[in-house]
C-alpha cells in the first residue's frame, strides 16, 4: 500500500481523499496556491505546499511544481483528484517517470480516449454502439456539410478536442450550418488549441446515462453500475442520480456490459467513466443508447455510486494503484437503494447564474451522518464558515448527497435539504435546486438534458414573499419592541372591523408591504408578549441587526432593511452597469459617446474561469465608461454607464 501521497488538487475533492488517505493510514501532502493559503483541504493534510500565485495556470496547472513538491515531501504517489492535470497524459507519463505512483489510467490509455473521433472508432471497433455521425476525418467544410445533410437535421457540431459544453454546436436547419461551423471552430481553437469537429445526430429526447467502471493491472474490468446525469444547465451536471430512473434490467445488462468492453479496449486501469447518451423518447432501450466519450478519471458524482454500492472508490482508486487486484468481482456487487447527489454552486440565479465570490460570513449546510429509516444526508465540501470563495475556481460550495430505500424517499430528503440551505452574503443555488427536486416532472422521473432550460421560468421565479419568510418578518419587528417606526403606520378605520396596520420593508432592495390585521396590528402594540420566544426563533432562522436583518426560507437569503440603503439593482436601473463579481475586464467593445441599443454587449468580465457579457439595459448612450481592457476590478463596481436614448421631439 502506498504509504505517502501528494494531491494534486484543491477545494472539495482533496478534503475526501485525504479523509479516505487518513482511514488507510496515508500521510498525506496538500498544494496550494496563494489564494487557498488558509484553505481546508491545507489545513486537513498532514503537510502542504505552496505552489505558486493565484491563477491555476501559475499553480494548479503547473506539473514541474507539483512534481517538485512531492519530491520535495519525499511523496510516493500523486492522486489528481479531477479538473485541472487529472486527464493531461503528458503530467501522467511525467509522474512516473519521476520515479512517482500516478493514482490513474496509463497515459495511453488517456490518450486513447482523450479525441472523440479517434475515441468513437476505437469503440465501434470494440463492439460498443456509437451515435450516427461523421467522425470528421476530412475537415473540409463542403464535406462536413454534405454529411451533415445526409445525417439529417439537427445535428450536433462537437470539437473532436472539446469537453464542458465548450465547442458544440446544435444546427436545426441546413442554412444555418456554415455559420455555426465557423462559431464551433472558433470556440474550439480558443479553448483546446485544435479546431477540428465531428457532426453527430442530434437526439431530441436526450439523456445523459454514464457507468461506472473500474480496471486494475491484473487484468480485471467491473462495473459499479449506472448513474443518471441528464439534469444539466449549459452542458453542467446540476443533479446527479443512482441508479437511473426507467432502467430495467436487461437494459442495464446491455449498457454496462458495453461499458466493460469500452474500458478493456484500452486495457483500463483505475476509475473511469464512460459516457453514453440515450434517446429517451420511448423510454431506456439498449438498442437507443449510444456511446459519447470516456472520462479517464474520478468524477464529481462518484458519492452516488458509492452509497449505493457501498464502496469507496477513492480506496479502489489507491489500492489499484499500489498494484493490489479490484477489491471486489462483479458478482460481488449489488445496488442498495437510491442517491441522489446536488451541486451547490456560489452563484446568484437571479443574475443569470453569475458566480458569487466573498466570505462565507454564515454557512450551515445541515447535518451530515444517519438521518434514521436508512436514509443517509452526506456532505462533501471544502470550505468552512468563514473561508473565501475565490474567483480564481469552480464556485461549487458543496456536494449534498442523500440515500433513501426509494426515488421518491431520496427526492423528498434532498429538497429538504436544500431547501435548509443557509449561507450569507455569498449567494447560492439552493433554492434552484430545491425547486428542481420537486418539480412534478422530476418527481416523476421525466429527467432530460433539456428540462431546466425548458422549464427555467418556473425554477428561476422564486416567491418574493413566502408564507415562512412572512412569518419570520412578523416576529422579528414584533421583538424590535417598537410600535411605531417611520415605516410603520395604522391604515383607516371599518366599521366592527379591527384597524389595519401596514409596514414597508426593504427585501433584496425591493420595497414589500406587510398588512395585517389580527396577526400584526397584536404582534407590534405588544411586542414583549412573545419576546422570548421570538428570540429563540431568530436564532435558528437569521442573523438579525438592529436595523436590518437575514432571513433564510427554502434555500434562498433575504436581505431585510427597515429603511432603503439603495441597491445595485436600482442602480442598474439608472443604466449603471456595475461589476457583478471581482475579475479581470478582457475586452471593452464601445466607447464613450457611442449609441448602443438594448442587449448590446457593452464589455467582457472574466471570473471564475468564464467570460461573462456584461450588456446594455437599454437603447441609449454610453454616457461614462470607467473600464479598461486587461484591469481588474472589483465586485459592484461602475464600469459603465448608459443614458436612455432621448425621445423625439
Amino acid at each position: 500500500m502506498i504509504k505517502s501521497l501528494l494531491i494534486a488538487n484543491r477545494g472539495e475533492i482533496a478534503c475526501r481523499i485525504i479523509r479516505t488517505a487518513r482511514k488507510l493510514g496515508i500521510r498525506t501532502v496538500a498544494v496550494y496556491s496563494d489564494a487557498d493559503a488558509k484553505a481546508l483541504h491545507v489545513r486537513m493534510a498532514d503537510e502542504a505546499v505552496h505552489i505558486g500565485p493565484s491563477p491555476a495556470r501559475e499553480s494548479y496547472l503547473v506539473g514541474e511544481k507539483i512534481i517538485a513538491a512531492a519530491r520535495a515531501t519525499k511523496a510516493q504517489a500523486i492522486h489528481p483528484g479531477y479538473g485541472f492535470l487529472s486527464e493531461n497524459a503528458d503530467f501522467a507519463e511525467a509522474v512516473i517517470k519521476a520515479g512517482l505512483i500516478w493514482v490513474g489510467p496509463k497515459p495511453d490509455s488517456i490518450r486513447a480516449m482523450g479525441l472523440k473521433d479517434a475515441a468513437k472508432k476505437l469503440m465501434a471497433d470494440a463492439g460498443v454502439p456509437v451515435t450516427p455521425g461523421h467522425l470528421g476525418e476530412d475537415q473540409d467544410p463542403k464535406r462536413l456539410k454534405k454529411e451533415a445533410d445526409a445525417i439529417g437535421y439537427p445535428v450536433l457540431i462537437k470539437a473532436v478536442a472539446g469537453g464542458g459544453g465548450k465547442g458544440m454546436r446544435r444546427v436545426g436547419r441546413a442554412k444555418d450550418f456554415a455559420d455555426a461551423l465557423d462559431s464551433c471552430k472558433r470556440e474550439a481553437a480558443s479553448s483546446f488549441g485544435d479546431d477540428r469537429v465531428l457532426i453527430e445526430k442530434y437526439i431530441l429526447s436526450p439523456r445523459h446515462i454514464e457507468v461506472q467502471v473500474f480496471g486494475d493491472s491484473h487484468g480485471n474490468v467491473v462495473h459499479l453500475f449506472e448513474r443518471d446525469c441528464s439534469l444539466q444547465r449549459r452542458h453542467q451536471k446540476v443533479i446527479e442520480e443512482a441508479p437511473a430512473p426507467g432502467m430495467d434490467e436487461a437494459t442495464r445488462k446491455a449498457v454496462c456490459g458495453a461499458a466493460v468492453r469500452a474500458a478493456k479496449a484500452v486495457n483500463y486501469e483505475g476509475a473511469g467513466t464512460i459516457e453514453f447518451i440515450a434517446d429517451a423518447s420511448k423510454g431506456l432501450r439498449a438498442d437507443r443508447i449510444w456511446f459519447m466519450e470516456m472520462n479517464t478519471r474520478l468524477q464529481v458524482e462518484h458519492p452516488v455510486t458509492e452509497e449505493i454500492t457501498g464502496q469507496d472508490l477513492v480506496e479502489w482508486q489507491l489500492r489499484v494503484a499500489s498494484g493490489e487486484r479490484l477489491p471486489k468481482n462483479q458478482d460481488e456487487l449489488s445496488i442498495n437503494g437510491w442517491a441522489i447527489e446536488a451541486r451547490l454552486y456560489a452563484e446568484d440565479p437571479a443574475k443569470g447564474f453569475l458566480p458569487s465570490v466573498g466570505r462565507l460570513e454564515y454557512l450551515d449546510l445541515g447535518v451530515a451522518g444517519d438521518l434514521g429509516g436508512g436514509k443517509v444526508n452526506r456532505i462533501e465540501t471544502g470550505v468552512e464558515q468563514g473561508d473565501e470563495i475565490s474567483p480564481y475556481y469552480d464556485p461549487m460550495i458543496a456536494k449534498l448527497v442523500v440515500r433513501a430505500k426509494s426515488r421518491k424517499a431520496a427526492i423528498e430528503l434532498l429538497a429538504t435539504n436544500c431547501a435548509g440551505v443557509q449561507v450569507f452574503p455569498v449567494r447560492t443555488n439552493a433554492g434552484f435546486l430545491a425547486r428542481l427536486l420537486r418539480h412534478p416532472g422530476i418527481v416523476a422521473g421525466e429527467v432530460a438534458t433539456g428540462f431546466i432550460s425548458a422549464n427555467d421560468k418556473a425554477l428561476l421565479e422564486a416567491p418574493e414573499l413566502t408564507p415562512d419568510l412572512d412569518y419570520k418578518l412578523r416576529f422579528w419587528l414584533a421583538s424590535r419592541g417598537r410600535t411605531q417606526t417611520p415605516v410603520a403606520e395604522p391604515r383607516g378605520f371599518r366599521l366592527n372591523s379591527s384597524p389595519r396596520t401596514e409596514r414597508a420593508v426593504w427585501v433584496n432592495g425591493r420595497r414589500t408591504v406587510l398588512e395585517g390585521e389580527d396577526g400584526l396590528g397584536a404582534l407590534l402594540s405588544n411586542p414583549l408578549a412573545g419576546a422570548s420566544a421570538v428570540q429563540g426563533v431568530i436564532s435558528q432562522f437569521g442573523i438579525v441587526g438592529d436595523d436590518d436583518a437575514v432571513f433564510f426560507s427554502e434555500g434562498d437569503a433575504f436581505h431585510v432593511e427597515l429603511v432603503s440603503r439603495g441597491t445595485v439593482g436600482a442602480a442598474i436601473a439608472d443604466g449603471a452597469i456595475i461589476a457583478p463579481m471581482p475579475g479581470k475586464v478582457t475586452s471593452v467593445e464601445v466607447k464613450q459617446g457611442e449609441k448602443v441599443t438594448k442587449g448590446q454587449r457593452l464589455l467582457t468580465l472574466e471570473a471564475m474561469k468564464m467570460e461573462h457579457g456584461l450588456a446594455a439595459p437599454f437603447d441609449g448612450v454610453v454616457a461614462e465608461l470607467n473600464a479598461k481592457a486587461g484591469a481588474q476590478v472589483q465586485v459592484d463596481a461602475v464600469l459603465a454607464v448608459v443614458e436612455p436614448a432621448s425621445s423625439p421631439a
